[in-house]
């Protein structure tokens, strides 16, 4: 157990799938797996073991930002030995193409976070996924024929940075190809990395920043279907 998470160690599967909202996950374990059981509610972040397709699977959210899903990641690539976290989160659209509900797959993570300082590099780290995730959920989402798009993203201390001071901030962002803002695949993607573990970040574009087209308020949580079978998917084709 950590300060953070009270399940066992034998309670948290090899595979953790990380959303930000802890109920998303009590989504996840209700609609997707089989017999999942809650093992830790701890600050009120659910996370919840059970199987889908036969593989064992948890699911347990990061809460907000780079920070909150940093320690939850490094705890459950640490405490608990997990091998694999692949986040399912939500973020904003920088590309006015972007669709409401499409998927991207995080290819690399920028930041205005300052999470990479701990490392004492000499240099800018920039992220990336472990490649094989990376492909297998690229492959994946064309089978399932999933609308989706693949490229750099950028994770902001700032929930919405677009609305904030500064308020044209994200355009720099969106002119070298970002194509969403969300707050955590950076500190996931670094921490992963650091600790030489595997990482993938899958997100749902709820909200364009560009055209203002966004999901309806009661959309919010069955939008994220697709991104949900799309990592689970992974998930099994990688235990191939």
């Amino acid at each position: 157990m950590t300060p953070h998470n009270r399940a066992k160690i034998n309670e948290i599967a090899k595979k953790v799938l990380l959303p930000g909202d802890p109920n998303r996950a009590r989504f996840v374990a209700e609609n997707f797996f089989e017999n999942p059981k809650l093992v830790t509610d701890v600050r009120g972040i659910l996370g919840y073991t059970g199987k889908y397709k036969g593989i064992e699977v948890s699911v347990m959210a990061s809460g907000m930002g780079g920070p909150s899903c940093g320690i939850y990641s490094y705890e459950l690539f640490t405490h608990y030995d997990v091998d694999t976290i692949i986040r399912i989160g939500t973020s904003g659209g920088l590309q006015e193409e972007l669709e409401v509900g499409e998927l991207v797959l995080a290819m690399s993570a920028s930041t205005d976070s300052a999470w990479a300082h701990q490392y004492n590099l000499s240099g800018t780290l920039s992220p990336c996924p472990n490649a094989k995730l990376f492909t297998l959920a690229l492959k994946k989402a064309e089978e399932l024929e999933l609308k989706h798009s693949a490229g750099m993203v950028f994770s902001s201390d700032y929930f919405s940075s677009y609305n904030a001071l500064g308020a044209d901030e994200w355009k720099s962002w969106a002119r070298v190809g970002a194509l969403v803002q969300d707050m955590e695949t950076y500190a996931l993607y670094s921490t992963a990395m650091y600790l030489k573990k595997r990482a993938l970040s899958i997100l749902t574009m709820t909200d364009n920043c560009v055209n203002g087209k966004s999901f309806k308020d009661e959309e919010r949580m069955e939008g994220n279907r697709n991104m949900i079978k799309l990592a689970l998917e992974t998930i099994v084709e990688d235990a191939k």
